[in-house]
């Protein structure tokens, strides 16, 4: 009674692969954990055991392994959650095998069964392309994923709808690629008056693209001119708008899903 769920672990942006290995055993009944985990995946099993209680599903009482390979990376966040919880129904035979074989899966369980939008969507739908794998994450992170083109992706709000599309009784409908809405518009560099030297500083450094270092006592109108640094660049590049997007989903700052057009700034 075994099974492996492909998923990933995070460097920044880059991702690393990861197998979630799962086995079942005779024993005193336990679920360990292993393989470099911190607190936050140990702590998936309590989540693991109620998500499933919660849809009618217990463990057998059974000595139950996880191994998160290679073991020798550091495992971190509540993403690896639902792996191992489709690890361990493929491993009791409550799902079929090759119903996860071929998918990349990532998305944090809470007690009653709902599968939580997770940090770094992007990262890991352009991993699982690379890798010529499918993507099952949580729904409302399904917009941001369906970026990564040539991609199947099962975007899930629950552990029960999952189980039953995996089944074949229900059908979840593919995520469309969406755009975050429009940010405010930038300030604009015509509302200055004076700072003749700066503002010629300013276009230099956005016309060349170069480092800019501002020092001066406070009032000085130091973050009044970067502020309006953006409005002087070009839009993002479709290149660069995936780069800031994968970097807003790697922080947790990108609720709504769907690509950034606008180039950051932060105070």
């Amino acid at each position: 009674m075994h099974a492996t769920i492909k998923t990933v672990a995070f460097r920044g942006i880059d991702t690393i692969p990861v197998d979630v290995q799962v086995h079942v055993a005779n024993g005193l009944p336990s679920m360990a954990i292993v393989g470099l985990a911190d607190k936050a995946v140990a702590e998936s099993k309590e989540r693991v055991r109620a998500a499933l209680a919660s849809i009618g599903l217990a463990l057998p009482p059974k000595r139950i392994a996880i191994n998160l390979a290679p073991a020798d990376v550091v495992k971190e966040g509540a993403h690896f959650d639902l792996p191992v919880a489709l690890g361990l129904l493929v491993a009791i035979g409550s799902i079929p095998r090759d119903a996860v074989d071929g998918h990349m899966v990532l998305g944090e369980l809470s007690l009653h069964g709902a599968i939580e939008p997770v940090s770094g969507v992007l990262p890991a739908a352009m991993a699982a392309v690379a890798a010529g794998l499918d993507l099952i994450c949580p729904a409302r992170c399904g917009p941001e994923a369906a970026w990564a083109s040539e991609l199947s992706i099962v975007a899930a709000p629950d552990l029960m709808a999952l189980l039953n599309h995996l089944r074949g009784v229900q059908h979840l409908p593919p995520p469309t690629a969406e755009l975050l809405p429009p940010a405010h518009a930038a300030p604009d560099l015509a509302d200055l008056r004076g700072q003749e030297t700066a503002r010629r500083v300013l276009e230099i450094a956005a016309a060349g693209r170069h480092n800019l270092l501002m020092i001066g006592p406070p009032g000085a109108g130091k973050s009044m001119l970067a502020a309006r640094l953006p409005g002087l660049l070009p839009p993002l590049s479709p290149r660069e708008a995936l780069d800031v997007t994968m970097l807003h989903s790697i922080a947790g700052q990108l609720p709504a899903g769907g690509l950034v057009q606008s180039r950051p700034f932060r105070v």
